[in-house]
């Protein structure tokens, strides 16, 4: 299983890449796994803004749907449009062609607040 040490990681198992006010955040390959085969993404409108925690989307695959939560607050900036399209990507390759959104941040200090890749590979037991 693959945990990128560039990356943040939420306990809600999302992951966030930062380049300076601007991130691009996803599911991690470990949420992926569990959740099974995507069949259909709920995305954003550009524009939304959303607090940390808060409920951004939803991910269904065959066997449950799922919430996605904001890692960090921020304004919706670019959605996947392709997950619509080809929602597997999720699965086939969760932390580049499987990003869900970019973002650009809005509250300083919280990308410290999430954990770094051994952080997060312990809390999942891998």
């Amino acid at each position: 299983m693959n945990f990128p040490e560039s990356l943040y990681y939420s306990k809600e198992h999302t992951w966030l890449k930062l380049d300076g006010d601007q991130g691009i955040i996803g599911i991690t390959e470990f949420a992926q796994s569990e959740l099974g085969e995507m069949v259909y993404v709920d995305l954003p409108r550009v524009g939304q803004a959303f607090a940390i925690d808060a409920i951004f989307g939803s991910v269904e695959a065959v066997k449950t749907t799922s919430d996605l939560f904001m890692p960090v607050s921020g304004e919706v900036t670019e959605i996947n449009s392709a997950l619509l399209k080809e929602p597997t990507l999720l699965n086939n390759d969760p932390f580049s062609s499987g990003w869900i959104i970019k973002i650009k941040l809005t509250q300083n200090g919280e990308p410290e607040k999430l954990m770094n890749a051994i952080q997060y590979k312990e809390t999942t037991g891998h």
